[in-house]
């Protein structure tokens, strides 16, 4: 998508991840967009004012008080004259700062001058992140119009693990793209994507599930979003944040799932993704299960068959897209399970090579004229050509 002739004001923070901003200032430029930089004072001691201004062919900004800048180009020009103001690493301090309206340096004093949409990318740590204060400040952010992107989940660089690192350079541009340049393509409809396992319990500390991250499921239900659909992701267990755009219905279970996905109907599109599990426990114990008492077997009870049951609805989506994970004869088998659920297309994989929480994939599309092979790419291309297939499929074509 291109962002040829738009401004961007990009505002970065302090923390190890400001050093992603290079590569995101270099990726808004390919696509045409024009990079000016506020550099904090925290974030100066991570990035250089030099590495900054080689990137963006501009001066850095930094200091309320130079004379000469605020001459030449004032706090009050410099945040509105782009059309998206980006804040990255949106570190906990600024985030309190934006929320309670404090303005004492330059990038307080633009964020709060500015008449543009702001979009804030977290990083953190993740206790941080967690904290109350942190969690309320994000809630008046977002009523306040401010868009936010990430954090994700993963190692962080304290050695600690969980939500709070900086959303990728790409993910970031795509956010940025959603404000600046909006695909419309799938707007009207609507879609209803799962993601992620199913736990199904065998008492209050142990279930059965599987390896899912829900990583292409989470992906997928962002790039339907970024076109425009009004769209709803029921997701089992996942540390994913919520994509931006989206409606995030948690559930734990098969049947949570199953009743999620249909109060959600009727729908347009139905891309299930998760990997539900086909079986549960007859009998959950209401309390842990000791070793002495465990029983030697579980007997097991069949789930619902999401898919299934969403293709044979009697409020059928007009597109229903299924995941058929393998280990072996993968056309074979995703072919026989798309004629056995009675959906319209199986985007098979072959998770043999260790796929299921990676951040690649690659993928073949089965549908009724045929198969379709697509190179290995990242989940969220793979989510995205998708996503211009469904398009396709409805007849709306990117401009």
């Amino acid at each position: 998508m291109s962002l040829q002739g738009k401004r961007v004001l990009l505002v970065i923070g302090g923390g190890i991840a400001a050093y992603k901003t290079l590569e995101l200032i270099r990726q808004l430029q390919e696509r045409g967009a024009g990079v000016r930089a506020i550099l904090t004072d925290a974030g100066a001691q991570f990035v250089t004012p030099l590495s900054v201004a080689s990137l963006t062919a501009d001066r850095v900004y930094q200091n309320l008080f130079d004379l000469t800048q605020e001459s030449e180009m004032g706090h009050i020009v410099l945040s509105r004259s782009a059309d998206l103001v980006v804040v990255a690493p949106a570190t906990a301090d600024l985030i309190a700062k934006m929320a309670a309206g404090i303005a004492n340096d330059l990038a307080t004093t633009a964020l709060l001058a500015t008449d543009k949409r702001v979009l804030i990318a977290p990083a953190m740590n993740v206790f941080m992140w967690e904290h109350a204060a942190t969690k309320r400040n994000i809630e008046t952010l977002k009523a306040d119009g401010i868009a936010v992107v990430g954090p994700n989940a993963g190692a962080l660089a304290d050695g600690e693990f969980g939500p709070g690192r900086l959303a990728e350079p790409h993910e970031i541009v795509a956010a940025i793209e959603g404000l600046l340049a909006p695909d419309t393509r799938l707007a009207g409809l609507k879609a209803l994507v799962t993601a992620g396992p199913t736990h199904e319990p065998i008492d209050p500390v142990r279930y059965i599930a599987n390896r899912s991250s829900g990583k292409q499921g989470y992906a997928i239900a962002s790039a339907l979003a970024d076109a425009g659909a009004e769209t709803v992701l029921v997701s089992g267990p996942s540390e994913l944040a919520a994509p931006a755009r989206t409606k995030l219905v948690r559930v734990e279970t098969a049947r949570q799932m199953w009743t999620a996905c249909e109060a959600q109907l009727p729908a347009d599109i139905a891309v299930c993704s998760a990997a539900v599990a086909d079986w549960r426990p007859e009998i959950a114990a209401n309390s842990k299960l000791k070793k002495r008492d465990a029983p030697s077997t579980i007997k097991l009870a069949e789930n619902p068959d999401i898919l299934a049951g969403l293709a044979r609805h009697s409020s059928r989506p007009k597109l229903v897209i299924g995941f058929a994970a393998e280990t072996d004869d993968l056309i074979a088998n995703a072919t026989a399970k798309r004629m056995a659920k009675g959906c319209d297309w199986i985007v098979a994989n072959d998770v043999s090579t260790g796929i299921m929480g990676g951040d690649k994939n690659r993928v073949q599309i089965i549908t009724a004229s045929g198969t379709e092979a697509w190179p290995e790419m990242s989940k969220l291309d793979v989510a995205r050509r998708l996503v211009s297939a469904i398009a396709g499929s409805f007849g709306k074509r990117a401009a």
